[in-house]
């Protein structure tokens, strides 16, 4: 009987069959141990001599590692194992005996690494990112999917930019420029004023010329977008939604964040409520920790660190600079020089994980808005018409899956954060 190594605790004493790949080797005298994985968990193998053929207790002693077999034993419960069990080894088949693997226990260079990222990928670190990268995309689709908010997809190419020109991907698209998508959000604008509330979920591009630890050109964004929402609303989806997130993970995820040698306790305070503080406030806090910084500049990645470090959870930011957001930002009617938008801003360092805010519903305003940062208005005819048609106060944001990751993972880079990290320099594997 075949089954799956997560699965052998239910089979003890019984005979089974796991298939998989040599993790690990090492013998002693008589005894061949033999580490399995087959992608849900690892099991111990202990082959002796006196159970299987000469022949086949010789083979053993030499498979090299990453060779793929098939094992067949008797699962017994051994104390010492992860798992609790381990398999007494009756036959083995040798599926495909494999070269001489390149990753070895010696220490490895990141661009070694990544140049090997399809073999990186079954390492047990690795293993335990992916999982918890996993646990984070399901809590957050259920998060939404349970409050009933509907699933939108947006398109990948786009015809204009969402977030700054500078970034954009262009492509052609059959004679006409066209761009990859930097986010869904203006599309999920559409979704809101149709269904009330909706999410996106998808990859996103962007063509920063960045070597940061947090920057990717592409990568993932959960988007939410709610009608008949101001920044306020905005700001209690954005915490009630991290809280949930964060709680999901480390309960489900406890063995993972071990493996990543993750502690739990500033996962454990990300309890509600959030500090909040507007733009000028942070200005503050900036500089008495000696970063000042003048009236109107965004928050780079060494603000966002020093203020994160500030708090013992994720830190609300709100009210920047309109000049320094995008197009459809909606102006603070309280003081017209600031945007209605919140950034939130991981502790430990990591900075901003969420961004988003209020859109602008009025049609005159956006028009403008659209012909000060010089963008074509006719790329941007059927988003206007969300102002023609019904318009409504409406607020979202956007959450990066990788930055997510990153942070609950305790990773120092966001390129171990996803299967297969697009970098300015890397296109590979």
């Amino acid at each position: 009987m075949r089954v799956y190594v997560e699965d052998v605790a239910r089979h003890a004493g019984e005979e089974v069959t796991v298939r998989g790949w040599l993790y690990h080797r090492r013998s002693s005298g008589k005894l061949h141990f033999l580490l399995v994985r087959d992608g849900t968990a690892t099991i111990q193998c202990v082959m002796f001599v006196k159970d299987v053929p000469p022949e086949l207790f010789e083979r053993a002693g030499r498979l090299p590692q990453e060779s793929s077999l098939e094992v067949t034993g008797t699962v017994r419960a051994d104390a010492r194992s992860p798992l609790g069990y381990e398999l007494a080894v009756r036959d083995l088949r040798v599926l495909q005996e494999a070269d001489e693997y390149p990753i070895t226990p010696k220490e490895h260079g990141p661009a070694f690494l990544l140049d090997h990222r399809h073999l990186w990928l079954r390492s047990s670190r690795q293993h335990a990112i992916m999982r918890v990268r996993a646990s984070v995309v399901r809590a957050c689709r259920e998060y939404f999917d349970r409050r009933g908010f509907t699933l939108l997809d947006a398109p990948i190419f786009t015809p204009a930019a969402c977030e700054g020109t500078t970034t954009l991907f262009g492509v052609d698209y059959f004679g006409t420029p066209a761009y990859l998508t930097q986010s869904g959000q203006l599309y999920i604008e559409a979704g809101a004023m149709a269904f009330g509330k909706v999410y996106c979920f998808g990859p996103t591009f962007r063509a920063e010329k960045s070597k940061t630890r947090r920057h990717l050109t592409e990568f993932w964004m959960i988007e939410p977008e709610v009608a008949f929402a101001d920044l306020d609303d905005d700001m209690a989806l954005a915490e009630d939604f991290l809280v949930e997130v964060v709680g999901r993970v480390v309960a489900e995820r406890r063995a993972e964040l071990a493996t990543l040698e993750r502690d739990l306790a500033p996962l454990e305070r990300v309890q509600k409520p959030f500090p909040r503080v507007r733009y000028e406030e942070a200005l503050a806090l900036l500089a008495a920790d000696g970063k000042p910084l003048a009236f109107g500049n965004d928050f780079g990645g060494d603000e966002e660190t020093v203020l994160s470090q500030r708090f013992d959870r994720p830190v609300i930011v709100h009210r920047y600079p309109a000049a320094s957001k995008a197009f459809y930002m909606k102006p603070d009617p309280a003081d017209p020089r600031l945007a209605l938008c919140v950034d939130v801003l991981a502790p430990e360092g990591y900075g901003e994980i969420i961004g988003g805010g209020q859109r602008e519903d009025d049609l005159a305003a956006l028009e403008r808005r659209i012909a000060e940062h010089n963008l074509p208005a006719d790329a941007f005819g059927w988003y206007l018409d969300l102002r023609r048609y019904g318009t409504v106060p409406h607020a979202g944001f956007g959450m990066g899956i990788e930055r997510m990751v990153a942070w609950l993972c305790g990773l120092h880079h966001v390129r171990e954060t996803i299967p297969f990290p697009r970098m300015l320099e890397r296109l590979t594997p």
